[in-house]
């Protein structure tokens, strides 16, 4: 079996447990009045569960392909390809989940930003800080201010 339908299978099971857990077991706890709403907690969850099953399905029973074409990835070769960036990209994701509380959003998004853009190529500094500054700051407004939800802009120890 190819690499591709190993992926599907094991992206199946994952849909399939989560479905489980959102048709058997989120709704449980609602309370009494949330019942006749048309749209539950749940909905999303229902809805991405069946789009997962149905996609993992079609990739697995191989109707996606239409002829037969040359592997884009060949997993035999893995060390041909960058393999090092993408482990450095995973390793930057970690740190940046690890460090969002204690540095704060502003400073954690931004140095993700530009050291994710280093790590993949990109040399010009003078376009790369502010264009991640301002991303930063965009995504930190319209989350903080637009839909209410509270992000630590700076780090504890300075008073964010």
């Amino acid at each position: 079996m190819a690499l591709d339908r190993w992926i599907a299978l094991v992206l199946l099971g994952v849909c399939l447990a989560y479905g489980y857990a959102a048709w058997f077991t989120m709704d449980s706890g609602l309370a009494p009045f949330m019942r006749r709403n048309p749209i539950w907690p749940s909905t999303f969850p229902k809805v991405l569960s069946v789009l997962g099953i149905v996609a993992s399905l079609i990739i697995l029973l191989g109707l996606e392909k239409g002829e037969e074409k040359e592997l884009d990835i060949d997993y035999r070769r893995l060390g041909d390809y960058h393999l090092g960036q993408a482990l450095m990209l995973l390793a930057l994701m970690v740190a940046y989940a690890l460090c969002l509380r204690p540095l704060g959003f502003i400073f954690s998004t931004s140095a993700f930003l530009i050291l994710g853009s280093f790590i993949l190529g990109e040399r010009k500094w003078h376009i790369m800080v502010p264009i991640a500054l301002f991303a930063t700051l965009v995504v930190w407004y319209l989350v903080q201010q637009v839909l209410g939800i509270y992000l630590r802009p700076l780090p504890g120890f300075i008073g964010g």
